[in-house]
């Protein structure tokens, strides 16, 4: 692997921690732009209740949803997604290119300002990017950043990221992820995390709101930014007044009385369940970024290479056959109500690229268990039944209801007479440290994005040294990773996407189920979510308005 490689790697490591502790995602339209950036919202006012947290309104010092979802209204970004689609476009550039192999050169639109009066140049954009790097807080995205050698403000409007590695067609994304909000250098500090209140007192803001009050974790008040003038549009309200819940049932309590309008992240599957038979309300589903998968351990699995009874050919019929006995719908609709919709692929249903291999290679060839099928892959290798699976899962880091997940997954691997399964929990810090040190044979992991991209669930898995750390060793699968985070070409770079899904489905070193829908509650009045719940992934209040 180069060096590039390794830091592209660690990248994605250093995120799953923060992604994995809390999630969040969305979208909206533009139609609402009169044409000169000034704001023409006529869809009244919000409220939006949440349980989700913020750790900092810097985008220096937060790595985490809650955190982010705020970022998302009020800091510009270079890059961002428009309303239904998970591609990144120039938000407040006029344009954004590869100049040479190392160079990304971004043109700023003219006349761009901040909300407190300041200009919006390109030494701000430096400077963002620059003490992004300078703090590199451990709780903080500067992780992702490691392809940037440096940055270059020739003037005003133009920008130049001058990168380690050539052609690098991941870093468009990395600018509208948690490391891309441009900040005030009027407002920030260089070299330390910025307060709270300094950034809403100094209205260092150019989303498409400005923060008018904060309530840090209790209520934060927003308002429409007439000034700005990127690719998302104005608002289709005039203000969103954001309220912090502590428990999921007083969420659920205020949205089914009409005491707030929109319920987002995070109600229960059963209270979701419940709310979709009320007429009062309207629960919207949208597509999701967030997977679940078991993790099998090369070494450690039944006839894995460090085990007495080591047999390759053995140990991917053992995988093969849990494959072919996996149940999504069920999973689906007996534990998440619907919340969590099944997955046949390593890239979820909505990113550019995703493709459902394992849909037709195992169980009945049509997205269902084949008990048949499991048993003639095991008879093939020569593996007696039933074979004895220790799976492992954690009790606290994946929701309540990852126990009842866990257990119908040994259910539906047992019921055959295939498996003998042996499940085990574990707490998450214990567990962290103890899957990569071949603990597990095989485990329970979740993944939520970094940026709406398919690297972003390739590169970390399936690399040769890659974060799970599960001996999981495929030469050519390797190279066309890194292939394809350099191929320019859209069309090329897609299909080298479709063919690593493909390999790796043959391989299954994760075996990925099911897929996390994007849920919002709202009242029966509330126009625009659909827009909102897209693959961006991000949670944009500006689509939304009261009729």
């Amino acid at each position: 692997m180069t060096a590039v490689s390794k830091k592209r790697l660690l990248a994605a490591a250093a995120g799953i921690t923060a992604v994995t502790l809390t999630l969040t995602a969305c979208g909206g339209d533009s139609s609402g732009d009169d044409g000169d950036g000034a704001s023409s919202a006529g869809g009244g006012s919000l409220i939006i209740g949440t349980t989700d947290k913020v750790t900092t309104l810097d985008p220096a010092g937060s790595y985490d949803n809650g955190s982010f979802a705020v970022m998302n209204q009020v800091f510009p970004f270079l890059m961002n997604t428009p309303y239904g689609s998970p591609d990144v476009e120039p938000d407040i550039a006029e344009s954004a290119e590869f100049t040479a192999p190392t160079e990304y050169t971004v043109t700023l639109k003219a006349g761009l300002k901040w909300a407190n009066g300041n200009d919006l140049t390109s030494s701000d954009v430096k400077f963002t990017f620059d003490r992004q790097l300078a703090i590199a807080d451990p709780n903080g995205p500067s992780s992702l950043l490691y392809n940037l050698e440096s940055v270059e403000a020739p003037d005003d409007t133009t920008v130049v990221f001058h990168l380690k590695s050539e052609n690098d067609q991941v870093f468009p994304q990395i600018l509208s992820s948690p490391a891309g909000p441009i900040v005030d250098e009027d407002v920030f500090s260089a070299d330390a995390l910025t307060p709270d209140q300094e950034i809403v007192d100094g209205d260092a803001f150019a989303g498409q709101y400005t923060i008018t009050s904060y309530d840090f974790n209790n209520l934060v008040s927003y308002e429409a930014y007439e000034g700005y003038e990127g690719l998302l549009g104005a608002a289709k309200n005039e203000k969103v007044a954001v309220k912090y819940f502590a428990e999921a049932s007083n969420l659920k309590l205020e949205i089914q009385q009409g005491e707030i309008d929109v319920a987002w992240r995070s109600l229960s599957a059963t209270d979701i369940e419940d709310l979709r038979g009320n007429d009062d309300v309207k629960v919207v589903d949208g597509p999701g970024g967030e997977i679940r998968y078991i993790t099998f351990n090369f070494d450690t699995q039944p006839f894995g290479a460090a085990t007495p009874e080591a047999d390759p050919d053995k140990a991917l019929a053992v995988r093969q056959a849990a494959a072919s006995l996996i149940d999504r719908d069920e999973l689906s609709e007996q534990v998440y109500k619907g919340t969590y919709t099944p997955l046949y692929s390593y890239v979820p249903a909505g990113l550019t690229g995703a493709i459902e291999p394992l849909k037709e290679m195992y169980g009945d060839g049509a997205g269902a268990p084949d008990a048949a099928a499991a048993e003639a892959l095991l008879a093939d290798a020569g593996v007696e039944t039933p074979v004895t699976l220790n799976l492992q899962y954690s009790n606290d880091h994946y929701g309540p209801s990852s126990a009842d997940e866990y257990a119908l997954i040994k259910d539906q691997l047992e019921k055959d007479g295939l498996f003998t399964v042996n499940l085990q929990t574990t707490e998450w810090v214990t567990y962290a440290e103890e899957r990569t040190a071949d603990v597990y044979p095989a485990y329970q992991l979740g993944w939520f994005p970094d940026y709406s991209d398919a690297d972003n669930y390739l590169t970390p898995f399936f690399l040769t040294e890659n974060f799970l750390v599960n001996h999981y060793e495929n030469t050519e699968v390797n190279d066309l990773i890194l292939e394809q985070a350099v191929t320019a070409d859209a069309d090329e770079r897609t299909a080298l996407i479709e063919e690593i899904q493909t390999a790796v489905a043959g391989d299954l070193s994760t075996l990925p189920y099911l897929q996390g829908a994007q849920v919002a509650v709202v009242g029966a009045d509330v126009e625009g979510t659909e827009d909102t719940l897209d693959p961006s992934f991000k949670f944009r209040y500006a689509a939304l308005s009261k009729g």
